[in-house]
């Protein structure tokens, strides 16, 4: 069981990104109604140069940080940010119930920080992270338009090319978050009887490359599956085509071009050849997403 597990993991993981995607189309219309666009102008280009900024000048402020060794600080960070979304995502969706959906979202978020914080395993970091990459992907999505977010994908997939094989700046940082038992990464277990509070224990008095070469499970990061959900959202937003459903061509093109560069990443990575995510499923993202908008007669600029 533990050698299937084991094979079948890293492919399994792509359910994640799929339940990423699903959700953040399903809050993208409750997140419109409550007006949380990021941008006040999706169409401009500038946007994406914004969030570059602050990806840049968040990465570099993690890293300082766990070269001081106050992990405590990340820890708060990303805590408050994950509070922060939560209330966002339950307080969106609950918005019709007025005042008492407000004290609902309020008791949801406080009550998913409890367990959170008291039983971090697995599945409870999985689950949060799909509930918060969502909610990322959705509010960038509905903020920022198709060409500015294929700018951003871009520019994102060549950020992450350099930071992984030149700088090698974001190994760096997946080392020093790696155990901090939140939902920075999503986890699946490569045997029966894993549990992630025992694995980050243990792993908390690991150095380096030590923790991931001592993981008894597979991580992705969550921004793998939170930037190319953006264009799924972006396109199903701002885009008129054929719809199936609650989601259209292009939106569709864009989601299962990510699950292709997904595959393409992990028959790399099965190999051992450690890989950056996002020029994969990036590029697996755009390219399906003007394959779709050309089959479906689209023009998206």
């Amino acid at each position: 069981m533990n050698e299937i597990l084991t094979r079948i993991s890293p492919f399994a993981m792509a359910l994640f990104i799929i339940a990423t995607q699903l959700v953040a189309l399903l809050l993208a219309q409750p997140f419109q109604a409550s007006n949380m666009q990021a941008f006040s102008n999706p169409e401009s280009v500038y946007n994406p140069i914004y969030y570059f900024l602050l990806v840049l000048a968040f990465t570099a402020l993690l890293l300082v940080i766990i070269k001081l060794g106050r992990r405590w600080i990340i820890q708060l960070i990303i805590g408050l940010v994950i509070i922060s979304t939560l209330y966002f995502v339950f307080s969106s969706v609950l918005l019709n119930l007025g005042d008492l959906g407000q004290i609902i979202a309020i008791g949801a978020t406080a009550l998913t920080a409890f367990v959170l914080f008291y039983y971090p395993e697995w599945w409870v970091i999985d689950a949060v992270g799909i509930l918060i990459g969502a909610g990322a992907a959705a509010i960038f999505g509905i903020s920022l338009a198709v060409v500015p977010t294929l700018v951003l994908l871009i520019g994102l997939a060549i950020y992450d090319f350099v930071s992984v094989y030149q700088t090698k700046h974001m190994i760096s940082l997946a080392e020093g978050v790696v155990d901090l038992k939140l939902p920075v990464l999503f986890v699946l277990p490569r045997n029966r009887g894993y549990s992630h509070v025992k694995w980050a224990r243990e792993a908390s008095d690991a150095t380096g490359e030590e923790k991931l070469e001592k993981r008894e499970a597979f991580f992705m990061g969550l921004g793998d599956a939170v930037i190319p959900t953006v264009l799924v959202v972006s396109a199903n937003t701002f885009l008129v085509a054929p719809a199936i459903g609650f989601i259209n061509g292009p939106a569709l093109g864009a989601a299962v071009g990510t699950i292709v560069g997904y595959v393409a990443l992990m028959w790399f990575v099965v190999k051992g050849k450690p890989q950056a995510g996002l020029p994969f499923l990036n590029s697996g993202a755009v390219g399906g997403f003007l394959f779709a908008c050309y089959v479906a007669g689209v023009h998206p600029f």
